[in-house]
């Protein structure tokens, strides 16, 4: 399932701070979406998510729309915030009960799903906990568990890492790649450029509300005429443009 944004322009209010935002995120490739803090990465996902509404221009899923069809819309989307967001007073066991009648699920087979996870991610003896005994990687492992066991087509993951030690990263790349090799479509936004390098399959680079270039590594580098550059040497040249 294919992610178009064509023509997006938005922000808060009367702020504007995306403007005529344009790319895509095919089916089956996993894209990083780089800049600077205050580039506009997580406005743009706000705006792919509903939380904001469009200024002008579209946002669609395989021509699916979330003011056409909105049910439909979310059903396909799963979503990792940068932040955790979960409710105090559900215990994890509540959670992923909410996840599994929120998006329909078969609960025998999403319960496989998400045991597997929990296993994975040291969480399987903690589902009686309420939130306020899990530490921020923990309550991160919460949400990736609940997004990663949904049968969604688009995942957005916004900074997933923060938090997150070495063995976990290690996990979430894994289920990443497993939902990729699925046929699903991944919008990563990371700083680690690093591991955006080794996983991504292209890049939407983001800088002051616009998008100053896309495409794979290669194209990339000739686009900063860097061929020997590296995706960190490709920010960091961005950054320095005037």
């Amino acid at each position: 399932m294919t992610l178009t944004i064509e023509g997006l322009t938005g922000g808060y209010g009367n702020l504007t701070v995306l403007k005529d935002i344009n790319f895509t995120v095919p089916a089956g490739k996993i894209v990083g979406l780089i800049g600077l803090n205050g580039a506009g990465k997580s406005t743009t996902i706000k705006h792919i998510i509903g939380l904001l509404t469009p200024q002008s221009g579209t946002i669609s899923l395989d021509g699916k729309t979330l003011h056409d069809d909105p049910t439909g819309f979310r059903a396909d989307l799963a979503y990792v915030p940068e932040t955790p967001v979960l409710y105090p007073e559900l215990t994890l066991r509540e959670h992923l009960e909410m996840t599994i009648m929120a998006y329909d699920l078969d609960a025998t087979v999403a319960w496989q799903d998400a045991d597997n996870m929990l296993k994975m991610f040291r969480l399987d003896n903690k589902l009686d906990w309420f939130p306020a005994k899990f530490s921020k990687g923990m309550q991160q492992k919460v949400m990736i568990v609940a997004a990663f066991m949904t049968h969604a087509q688009l995942f957005i993951i916004d900074e997933p890492f923060t938090g997150l030690d070495p063995l976990a990263v290690h996990d979430l790349l894994d289920l990443v790649t497993a939902k990729k090799e699925q046929g699903a479509s991944i919008l990563m936004s990371t700083h680690i450029l690093a591991t955006a390098q080794q996983y991504a399959d292209e890049f939407v680079l983001i800088k002051a509300g616009k998008v100053r270039a896309t495409g794979d590594l290669p194209s990339l580098k000739q686009q900063f005429d860097l061929q020997d550059g590296s995706l960190d040497d490709i920010y960091m040249k961005m950054t320095e443009e005037q």
